[in-house]
């Protein structure tokens, strides 16, 4: 009999399959909607939207669901398939003392994180660990002794330090999570954990905690796209025989929804969109050729200086020869006629956006039910304190 989590996949998959024409598209690389979107009405729905209007939809996910309902008209059950309940847990008493060096908001998803840890009385090993503020944490709350991986040796020195200034029975292990040596790291009697460890960090994780038969896993996966390979390869056999083929861009949907920036951060992280498609337009005209050019991650600093400064930096990076004058003015324009474009765009993306994390994150909780654990996934935090909130909780059965 299928599980409750291999159904929900199932629905799921067959849901997202149905709809890739909404959600597998890249809004950066369009000038126009209707080039986009395959549906004429659902277009000009979105052209006739106003700024304010995007933005109350942006806002309120139930509206925006049902805004969308006539051009996908699934949504609701879509939508109702994402949502997910809390996890039971055991809140944890600690010490204001042991927060002293960690960031607040940081210091409460360790707190929760640690709450929805499993009854466990063997080892645990932290994986990817920087600082090892959560195996300490469990080190000295559970009276267990922690084995905190971290290929940063700064990171375990530093860890090292805490860890001896508090009294926790924690072991720094520095290395390469991909190495040999870090996966002769599973024990049989260990429970493994891993707050937000990136991509392929936490599936090697799972493949070696099946692989070593290690009593558990708890863990909160972060940043899909960050794959070694071009196309996410599923590790389920129900995600092995879906028809879904998810490239790096389709990877990192689910990380678009930012819920925890302040003022100044969303305002420079708009005039980056807008620089940017500024930039594209700009390109295009250069080279002569209509397609997306991509540019990389960029100093915050370097938007102090001037859009004519952050093209030329561009433009040396992809290495193109700009005008000697550039008409700031029309190209900031087209820039802000872009992103209005791609703000449309990614509205109707946005539905899909939890929906394709809980089908990743099943796929990797079906890995661990289809070797034998018994898996529940959930929430382990309220969604304002991190957008990655989704927690795998594993033990053997």
């Amino acid at each position: 009999m299928p599980s409750v989590l291999s159904e929900r996949f199932s629905r799921l998959d067959a849901l997202l399959t149905a709809t890739t024409p909404c959600w597998q598209i890249q809004p950066y690389h369009h000038t126009a909607l209707a080039g986009a979107i395959a549906d004429p009405a659902l277009a000009q729905a979105l052209t006739g939207l106003s700024d304010a209007q995007v933005q109350a939809l942006e806002a309120d996910a139930k509206a925006r669901q049902r805004w969308l309902a006539p051009w996908v008209p699934r949504a609701s059950e879509l939508y109702a398939l994402a949502q997910l309940a809390p996890l039971d847990g055991v809140p944890v008493q600690a010490s204001a003392f042991l927060a002293r060096d960690i960031p607040g908001r940081k210091w409460a998803q360790i707190l929760a994180f640690s709450a929805a840890l499993p009854a466990h009385t063997g080892p645990w090993l932290e994986w990817c660990a920087g600082k090892g503020h959560l195996g300490r944490l469990v080190a000295l709350t559970r009276g267990a002794a922690v084995t905190s991986l971290e290929w940063q040796s700064a990171l375990c020195e530093e860890g090292r330090a805490l860890a001896q200034r508090d009294g926790a029975c924690q072991h720094f292990v520095h290395g390469d999570a991909f190495s040999p040596e870090a996966m002769a790291l599973i024990e049989a009697e260990q429970h493994a954990l891993a707050l937000h460890a990136c991509g392929d960090l936490h599936t090697t994780l799972i493949e070696q905690v099946v692989a070593g038969q290690a009593r558990g896993v708890t863990l909160s996966p972060c940043c899909y796209h960050l794959i070694r390979g071009d196309h996410y390869q599923p590790l389920s056999r129900a995600g092995q025989q879906s028809a879904l083929r998810l490239g790096k861009g389709d990877l990192r949907l689910p990380l678009q929804e930012t819920v925890t920036a302040g003022a100044r951060v969303s305002r420079l992280r708009e005039q980056e969109v807008v620089w940017r498609l500024a930039f594209d337009s700009l390109q295009r005209a250069v080279r002569g050729v209509d397609r997306y050019l991509a540019v990389p991650n960029v100093q915050k600093s370097l938007l102090g200086e001037g859009f004519s400064a952050f093209c030329r930096w561009a433009a040396e990076r992809r290495d193109l020869t700009l005008p000697e004058v550039i008409d700031e003015g029309y190209w900031l324009a087209k820039g802000r006629e872009r992103a209005a474009l791609v703000r449309r765009l990614e509205l109707v993306q946005s539905l899909f956006r939890r929906p394709l994390e809980l089908w990743l994150v099943l796929d990797r909780a079906l890995r661990l039910e289809e070797a034998g654990y018994v898996v529940e996934v959930g929430e382990f935090c309220a969604r304002p304190l991190t957008p990655r909130n989704i927690l795998i909780r594993a033990v053997r059965g």
